[in-house]
């Protein structure tokens, strides 16, 4: 697919920065479960928090697909680092960029575009998944604000955020026509942040429950107009996906890079493995299914920067991309044998990267009910 010149310009920059910065320490913050901090505040001088946003608002002025190219070559090094841009953009930053009103993205855009602070997005509960509608988050009205009850789970960025956007159900009665939206700040009165989670991959990203507890939110800080959060977050979690795709199909190329390189070094049975049929035949099914991933991937996005609908789209890559990634980084491991099963080597870690590819910004399941609910309507 045809890149612009100020695209391929972002993907060198930051596949540069990538390898310098951020793969020398990918396999230390998985093992020790530490954000990177250091890295953050690296990426946000570089320009990277904010990429669609316009320079009005503190960001770069660029397109949905910039921002994509850069999640996918942050996760060709690090899942971590990747998640942390894309939690942070397409689901702390973007409802803002998309649905507040002026006076929220005077207040609020300029500091999470510029990445001087950094977004999350707080939808997941522990009875709702899935079945996103099913959130028991209460907001109340009390005069001039809101009053939210309720517990968040699984939400990436947690510790280190400090905007948040919330849903809450508003009116009980119209279910998911009765979710509206918030824009949270950490030091919100009974706000806090629960147990940090421990988890199979992305290790390097921080994740924890939400706590309300009477937190009060100023009605000004409700995103848009109130019982309308459901369709905000799901215009939200189309464009995640998109993002989640970019996160896979990185760690897809990661991995297949990786592979490629050791078989080329790794010798049996008097010659190098890659000379070996069935090699050949997984880097091949490996290389096949990440471009036609990235096609998807770059399409959904380009669809987005062309303002036409991309809902379908966006599920498609997502999907795609997330599987291929899950089997690319499984015959990653394999070509490296047993150093493959060693933590001495990263393909583990991308294989257990991958695979919240398939669960998070809506499981592979959920996005065939996407698209099979499109095609038989």
């Amino acid at each position: 697919m045809d890149l612009t010149e100020e695209q391929l310009m972002i993907r060198q920059m930051v596949r540069d920065f990538a390898v310098k910065k951020v793969e020398p320490i990918a396999a230390e913050i998985d093992e020790t479960e530490r954000f990177p901090l250091e890295t953050w505040q690296e990426m946000s001088r570089l320009g990277l928090c904010g990429i669609p946003v316009s320079q009005e608002y503190g960001g770069a002025g660029a397109d949905n697909l910039s921002y994509i190219i850069a999640v996918e070559e942050l996760s060709r090094v690090c899942g971590s680092t990747g998640i942390t841009l894309a939690a942070h953009y397409s689901l702390g930053t973007s409802p803002i960029w998309e649905f507040a009103n002026e006076s929220q993205k005077r207040k609020y855009l300029p500091d999470l575009a510029s990445g001087r602070k950094l977004g999350a997005f707080g939808l997941t509960e522990p009875n709702a998944g899935s079945d996103a509608a099913a959130i028991e988050t209460t907001a109340v009205r009390k005069g001039d604000r809101y009053i939210l009850n309720g517990t968040k789970m699984f939400i990436t960025n947690s510790n280190f955020a400090e905007t948040f956007i919330v849903t809450a159900m508003t009116d009980k009665a119209k279910k998911h026509h009765g979710i509206s939206a918030f824009i949270m700040e950490r030091e919100t009165k009974g706000f806090r942040v629960g147990r940090k989670l421990e988890k199979l991959g992305l290790r390097g990203s921080d994740t924890a429950e939400l706590i309300l507890e009477d937190a009060e939110v100023p009605v000004e800080n409700r995103l848009g107009e109130e019982d309308e959060g459901f369709k905000y977050f799901m215009k939200t979690l189309d464009g995640g996906r998109i993002s989640i795709g970019a996160l896979a199909l990185g760690i897809a190329q990661g991995a297949l890079d990786k592979a490629l390189a050791y078989s080329k070094e790794r010798k049996q049975f008097g010659k190098p493995i890659c000379e070996h049929q069935q090699i050949q035949f997984k880097l091949a099914d490996m290389a096949t299914e990440i471009e036609a991933a990235r096609h998807l991937v770059y399409w959904a996005a380009k669809l987005k920067d062309r303002n036409e609908p991309y809902s379908v789209q966006s599920a498609m890559a997502k999907l795609f991309a997330s599987e291929a990634a899950y089997r690319a980084t499984k015959n990653a491991v394999q070509i490296f044998g047993g150093n493959g099963y060693s933590r001495e080597y990263p393909v583990e870690r991308y294989m257990r990267d991958a695979k919240l590819c398939e669960i998070g910004e809506g499981t592979s399941e959920i996005q065939r009910i996407v698209i099979g609910r499109h095609l038989t309507r």
